[in-house]
């Protein structure tokens, strides 16, 4: 960065999926302005994960269930940098109000149109349109045109660390490969059971000779352990993991299946080949995007889409069998 180069400010504070969609927007921007500043504001647990994405020259903590005094003082900390413009990728009233406040000289977010909270708009100096494109990277991408930034590849500079959790994993699971089965979900709507699950990695086993590793966070390990039980013995708990351990470990796996959750994202993000399974929420907007990738999805189906509990007694995900899931893996690890 020269000393008299515009600086950047990225307003995109989580989820962590979220998080991961915005990566390409950074990496784009970097490629048209190389040396520029380009700080981004991002909640304190996901800090980690992006100094692992190159062309970041700040990474600003900010916790979204602030006070207002917290907010406050966050503002005058980003007062103190002299922005060019700063992005909001999030759309929402409090992320808007931080892009704006930070005093950049352009504050450029979504149209009302293509916004969660349309009065966010308010506080934009530019909304350009993003267009029909229905992935939410392909709209941040767009929204970076404002800034000379033309369309172009999607790409993720991360970083994979050395990750004592992953070696761990390799020695238990051997160098030729792993399957991850990703069962939790922050909303229990896009849980696929967990029994179903255990069915697949057994089948995994038995037709790809692949074992595998089952992932869990935060309250998440009862249902980890129910997914190894119903394994026949074909999965095993994997050890606990920070998000950085993350990349690692996915970095190393032939093969992931997940609902719609940050891991998933972050095993897209490095290649991993990936089959999802959606429900609520939309392949379409938030699934994979690499064209091999498969998602299976019950969204056109779903009576409750974007709801955190399913109001009927069985959820959509579970019209998706295990044998429908077993066939996408065949055609998941033959694609190129």
């Amino acid at each position: 960065m020269t000393e008299d180069a515009p600086r950047f400010l990225i307003v995109r504070l989580g989820s962590l999926g979220d998080v991961v969609h915005a990566i390409p927007s950074v990496s784009a921007l970097r490629s048209v302005h190389p040396s520029s500043g380009i700080d981004w504001i991002v909640d304190p647990r996901y800090v980690d994960l992006l100094k692992l994405v190159a062309g970041i020259d700040r990474c600003i903590p900010f916790d979204p269930r602030e006070s207002w005094s917290g907010l406050l003082r966050a503002i005058r900390d980003l007062r103190r940098t002299r922005y060019e413009a700063a992005i909001d990728l999030q759309g929402l009233l409090k992320s808007a109000l931080l892009a704006r406040a930070a005093g950049a000289r352009r504050t450029i977010g979504f149209p009302r149109a293509h916004l969660r909270e349309p009065l966010a708009s308010a506080f934009y100096t530019e909304t350009p349109d993003p267009g029909d494109g229905p992935h939410v990277i392909h709209k941040g991408l767009a929204l970076m045109r404002a800034l000379g930034v033309s369309d172009g590849p999607v790409a993720f500079p991360l970083t994979v660390p050395k990750s004592s959790a992953a070696a761990v994993v390799t020695a238990r699971l051997g160098p030729d490969g792993y399957a991850l089965i990703n069962p939790g979900a922050a909303w229990p709507n896009k849980r696929w059971p967990p029994e179903r699950f255990g069915a697949l990695a057994s089948a995994i086993r038995q037709r790809r000779r692949l074992r595998s590793l089952v992932l869990w966070g935060p309250g998440e390990e009862s249902a980890a352990l129910a997914v190894v039980n119903a394994s026949r013995g074909a999965a095993e708990l994997a050890p606990p993991t920070s998000i950085t351990d993350l990349v690692a470990i996915a970095k190393g796996a032939s093969l992931m299946v997940s609902g719609d959750t940050g891991p998933l994202h972050i095993g897209a993000a490095v290649g991993t080949p990936i089959v999802a399974l959606f429900g609520p929420t939309s392949a379409e907007r938030n699934g994979p995007w690499a064209a091999s990738d498969i998602a299976l999805s019950r969204n056109d189906r779903c009576e409750c889409p974007y709801a955190r509990q399913c109001r009927r007694s069985q959820s959509c995900l579970d019209d998706i069998s295990v044998d429908e899931v077993m066939e996408a893996v065949e055609r998941r690890v033959a694609a190129p």
